[in-house]
């Protein structure tokens, strides 16, 4: 018997249509690039000050894989159920209508927009640490970063994502050599002679809950990039079978890697000195390197930054394409070349994105993104539960593992976390709620202005 298919709401026809060419390894490296970003350099200072024990940050980077797994798992059975571009914003506009497609969407954008201009004055100012003589050329260096991504992008989607391998990979090789350099050229620190007092874990059921818990909160934030495949599915050759072993291998690589960084800090490293530090891989680096260790991490920081760049870029330009489509935003925005690039939305979004590195508003922005992150994936934990009530006929190539157990677990988890955000940092949460306030009107002004360039 044929299964039924799912009824969809017809969409406005987009000009052109993007190119069913990626596979497996653009899905590792879009899940690497989104992954592995500046906060493995400093979170496992934060994470040490907060645990004081080696076994119990070795535990919380463990868990952190974990949960971004059983995250990865729920979402990958979204992201073969509806292999379209656009990523959260397709799960939510399928299970809570067009408003609610239309916010997850909207911050979706804005949360890519604002991280991009931040890693794009990052590039200039690790830049001039290495190239003295570009001083005073930050905004400079960060505005032709973005336009010759733009550019490279525009060109069409083969060679945007081959730029993405590229660039993904060796960013996780040159963290592998950072590691190798730790154990072979670092010498393994002694607990003995002049160093401070070794830290104790925290004491107490209750302390001990509430340093893990914070911990976590760090560490998943870092893990945070492990559902960068989604926003491509329609781009894959293969969806159904590339997207599950393309998310799931990258996050256990990246998992790995985390760990490994981990270890190589606290072999060169007394515990209490990379509590002590912001930014423990350089204290590891000047361990190894004597004075040039500052350059090694700016080297690193150089290496690992484009392949985030480039696909925040290629993310926030799907987004977009896929809400034009569907009549949610101009319909120029839906316009796609005959290289598969979005070039409407394309063109926008970088727009945007040097319009806030210009002003600097990405400040502001950039202090209110971590709620509506940890909002946009719940949305899509949720959805999962939804579209099984909603449509139980839906093809589903692939289930998720443990439902629903393994999806309450990430939603429950996503939901604490949503709670923690507010509770840690109310002023930035509010501006985050007044940010998905002002969507609503802006929701409606598109409708009317779709509708009226439809007619």
């Amino acid at each position: 018997m044929k299964t039924p298919q799912p009824v969809v709401k017809s969409q406005p026809e987009a000009k052109g249509k993007l190119l069913q060419i990626l596979g497996v390894t653009f899905g590792i490296a879009a899940t690497i690039g989104t992954m592995i970003g500046l906060g493995i350099l400093r979170t496992p200072g934060t994470v040490a000050g907060q645990l004081g024990s080696v076994w119990l940050i070795l535990v919380v980077w463990v868990l952190g894989g974990v949960y971004s797994i059983l995250g990865t798992i729920s979402v990958a059975e979204l992201s073969t159920s509806l292999p379209q571009a656009g990523g959260w914003y397709v799960y939510a506009r399928r299970a809570f209508g067009d408003y609610g497609g239309f916010v997850v969407g909207w911050s979706d954008w804005l949360a890519n927009c604002a991280t991009n201009a931040f890693i794009a004055i990052a590039v200039g100012e690790y830049l001039i640490a290495f190239v003295p003589a570009l001083a005073g050329s930050v905004k400079v260096i960060a505005l032709i970063s973005l336009i010759l991504l733009g550019l490279l992008n525009w060109v069409g989607v083969r060679i945007g994502s081959r730029f993405q391998e590229v660039t993904s990979f060796a960013k996780a090789f040159a963290f592998l050599i950072l590691v190798i350099a730790c154990f072979t050229i670092g010498a393994r620190h002694s607990l003995t002679g002049a160093e401070p007092a070794a830290l104790h874990a925290p004491v107490g059921a209750l302390a001990l809950f509430i340093a893990v818990m914070l911990a976590l909160q760090s560490v998943i934030f870092t893990y945070d990039g492990w559902y960068g495949a989604i926003y491509f599915a329609e781009e894959d050759r293969d969806p159904s079978r590339n997207l599950p072993r393309a998310m799931i291998g990258g996050v256990i690589a990246v998992m790995a890697l985390y760990l490994l960084v981990n270890l190589a800090l606290l072999y060169v490293l007394p515990l209490p000195q990379i509590a002590a530090s912001t930014l423990p891989a350089g204290v590891a680096a000047q361990a190894i390197f004597g004075a040039g260790g500052g350059q090694v991490i700016s080297l690193l920081a150089l290496i690992t930054l484009p392949s985030i760049l480039n696909i925040n870029l290629m993310v926030a330009s799907r987004i977009l394409f896929a809400m034009s489509r569907d009549g949610l935003f101009a319909a120029q925005m839906a316009t796609v070349n005959s290289g598969g690039a979005p070039v409407g939305a394309l063109l926008l979004t970088v727009i945007t994105m040097a319009l806030l590195v210009v002003t600097g508003t990405f400040e502001i922005l950039l202090s209110i993104t971590a709620f509506l992150i940890v909002l946009n994936f719940s949305s899509g934990f949720l959805a999962v539960f939804i579209l099984r009530k909603k449509e139980p006929d839906l093809p589903r190539p692939f289930k998720t593992w443990g439902y629903p157990w393994t999806t309450l677990i990430v939603l429950f988890g996503s939901l604490l976390f949503l709670i923690g955000q507010v509770i840690s940092d109310m002023r930035n949460s509010v501006s985050a709620m007044v940010l998905i306030a002002i969507s609503s009107p802006i929701y409606f002004m598109m409708k009317r202005v779709v509708k009226s360039g439809s007619k």
